[in-house]
């Protein structure tokens, strides 16, 4: 920084003067001090206005950081919702279809549970028609001898 170097100037006029004895005083060129004293007046204005740029970018920067990191944050929590809902959402979805497959399954047993027993009773009433048929044939049969 230009004002550091004309401070280090004044500093080394100041070792570098002629010291009055026994009192701690110098004696230095005022023109010379004056001249890099206006200088230093001249480049501070933009030295402290670059540091205060630099301090509000800081700021800015710092700024947009928290924000971006917010919006990360927020996108993330977002996404493990939606992630927790999906993962409910399959777990009732795998529930119901227990329940379905389990209903089905019942569903079947039932009809062919039903179906035997339908099965069963035709094949009842065809050999209790078959017996009465045979009967009746037997008695024809006998009446068709006795009539010899």
């Amino acid at each position: 920084m230009d004002v550091i170097k004309l401070l280090d100037e004044l500093e080394d006029i100041i070792d570098g003067s002629s010291s009055i004895p026994f009192a701690g005083k110098v004696l230095v060129d005022k023109e010379e001090l004056l001249e890099i004293i206006r200088e230093i007046r001249i480049k501070l204005p933009d030295e402290i206005k670059q540091a205060e740029w630099i301090k509000e970018e800081r700021q800015r920067i710092l700024v947009e950081a928290q924000n971006e990191a917010d919006t990360i944050i927020d996108e993330a929590r977002l996404h493990i919702e939606e992630m927790i809902e999906k993962d409910e959402i399959t777990k009732k979805a795998q529930e119901r279809a227990e329940e379905i497959i389990n209903k089905a399954k019942s569903n079947a047993k039932e009809i062919r549970i039903g179906a035997r027993e339908y099965a069963d009773e035709l094949l009842k009433n065809v050999q209790d028609n078959l017996k009465s048929i045979i009967t009746t044939l037997e008695k024809n049969r006998e009446e068709l001898r006795g009539l010899k």
